[in-house]
């Protein structure tokens, strides 16, 4: 038995900044940015991304100093900005939007009734609280109060795929089982003030969304559902300090070390072909790829190791362009323009996140 995608959704918020202006607007928060604004600058050029989406933001023109109030000039050169407890009072407010945003469509389009899915699984890195968005979802979508509920936290960007997990799993112990997976990440309110090159790279790639789907474990109908028929991880040996994700006083604070993606070319390819092989396949035989976009580096990094071309991460490149890194959320954004383009398989999709771990699914 095997995981059906049965409907896949996703959101962003309403207001998106392009990235040269957001690269203008973040040197107000560094007190010690004058003479190097175009340093700045250059860190954004490179990201690879073209616009994102915040919550943050009011407005989706005018001033920059007056499309959003949440953080405001750096003050003095020990200013860091709103205090976590602020920033998770926001993420309380506008999280539960969005994720029920993209749970809605992924529900619409899987023809599910709510009130018949058995298993809620949520995912989120960037925010706590209790009850949490897994409540708001019962209560907004008419889920049943007895749904079994699972939540996948501060995993990072391979989050999504740590909760097809769980859902496959659920799928193979039960014939009946109707699932629901979503991920939603304000990646925007943990915006670092100050002077830090590695930080600055997380402020200038991360952005919001949420992502869902709806997993069943048998298929009644005829159409040709795409199928999650295994999974694989793996920790790289000494990259504790290439990423991690710690809870300051001020926001969660990102290290995102310029070794990743050489971590990635030295390690993944071996235990890909390793975990392929497990399943009968090579990396030849794999006809399309859903490569989480951690960076721009992280994909090219990826594609010259394993021998993968650059039109098989169109899709990756194209998803970074037009809505940033939204950390877990990511994956479905990915896998909705695959389904949707009718996207050759098996299909592998990998998340990289704080470990070093990779994820990974394959998808027929």
């Amino acid at each position: 038995m095997s995981l059906r995608i049965a409907g896949l959704g996703t959101a962003v918020p309403p207001h998106s900044i392009g990235q040269q202006e957001a690269a203008e607007l973040s040197t107000s928060f560094c007190h010690e940015a004058q003479g190097r604004a175009r340093g700045i600058a250059s860190l954004y050029r490179r990201t690879g991304v073209s616009k994102r989406h915040s919550v943050l933001l009011e407005s989706p023109d005018g001033p920059l100093e007056e499309r959003q109030s949440f953080f405001p000039p750096a003050e003095h050169p020990d200013d860091a900005g709103p205090t976590t407890e602020e920033r998770m009072r926001r993420y309380e407010t506008e999280a539960p939007r969005l994720i029920v945003k993209a749970a809605r469509q992924a529900i619409e389009t899987s023809g599910i009734d709510p009130a018949d899915l058995t298993h809620s699984v949520t995912v989120s890195c960037t925010g706590f609280y209790a009850p949490g968005v897994d409540a708001a979802l019962i209560e907004e979508l008419g889920l049943p109060r007895t749904i079994e509920r699972t939540h996948v936290g501060f995993m990072g960007c391979h989050g999504a795929l740590n909760g097809i997990r769980v859902a496959t799993s659920f799928a193979n112990s039960n014939p009946d089982a109707k699932i629901l997976v979503s991920a939603v990440e304000l990646c925007t309110q943990h915006f670092f003030y100050g002077w830090d090159v590695e930080r600055i790279v997380a402020n200038a790639l991360f952005a919001d969304g949420a992502g869902a789907l709806v997993g069943i474990a048998s298929d009644p109908t005829p159409r040709d559902r795409w199928r999650v028929v295994a999974s694989g991880t793996f920790l790289l040996p000494g990259s504790a300090d290439a990423m991690s994700w710690h809870i300051g006083d001020h926001g969660f604070l990102m290290t995102l070390s310029p070794q990743v993606p050489d971590l990635i070319k030295t390690h993944v390819p071996g235990w890909l072909t390793g975990w392929l092989k497990e399943h009968g396949l090579a990396i030849g035989d794999v006809a399309s790829w859903a490569v989480h976009p951690g960076g721009p580096r992280i994909l090219s990094s990826f594609g010259e190791a394993a021998g993968v071309g650059d039109d098989a991460l169109a899709v990756s490149r194209e998803v970074l362009a037009n809505y940033g890194n939204m950390s877990s959320a990511t994956m479905f954004f990915i896998l909705d323009r695959l389904r949707k383009a009718s996207a050759p398989r098996p299909c592998v999709a990998l998340g990289f996140g704080p470990g070093l771990v990779v994820e990974a699914a394959l998808l027929e």
